[in-house]
């Protein structure tokens, strides 16, 4: 193989790989219309832990919700869920596709739950899930810029 055509392979490998991972940009959807709600960046801390921070609203003015988290119980009550931090000290599990040992928090209801993400569909998705207790709930995101459609 020609080593343009081996660097060519290498390039579109390593897209592939860094597309397998939650740091990104994410449209989350809207549990009851299936439309997408809010645009969230999930970032990398120095030591691997993620946090996600609501980057902006993707609903129209007349549908959304309070623009203050007065449902929250922590360090986040009363504060804008614009640039509110919504995950935080996920990390990856040895071994595997998966970053868990976090929380994320529904600013429309002020709930926290333990958190697991999983890049799905080729890193064009994430199932995002969270549990309290034994229940649990799942949102899939799409990516910024991927070409899948929402769900």
């Amino acid at each position: 193989m020609k080593k343009s055509g081996l660097l060519a392979l290498l390039a579109l490998s390593l897209s592939s790989w860094a597309q397998m991972t939650p740091v990104g940009s994410w449209h989350t959807v809207d549990d009851e219309t299936g439309k997408p709600s809010a645009e969230i960046r999930i970032t990398s801390k120095g030591n691997g832990e993620l946090i996600g921070v609501i980057v902006k609203s993707l609903m129209p003015p007349s549908e959304r919700d309070e623009e203050f988290c007065s449902k929250c119980t922590d360090d986040r009550k009363d504060k804008s869920k614009i640039g509110m931090e919504i995950i935080r000290g996920a990390l990856q599990t040895a071994g595997s596709q998966q970053w868990e040992g976090g929380n994320i928090l529904d600013p429309n209801n002020g709930k926290i739950y333990r958190l697991r993400l999983m890049p799905i569909e080729g890193g064009t998705k994430i199932q995002v899930r969270g549990y309290i207790g034994p229940f649990y709930r799942t949102q899939t995101w799409n990516r910024v810029g991927s070409t899948t459609s929402t769900n």
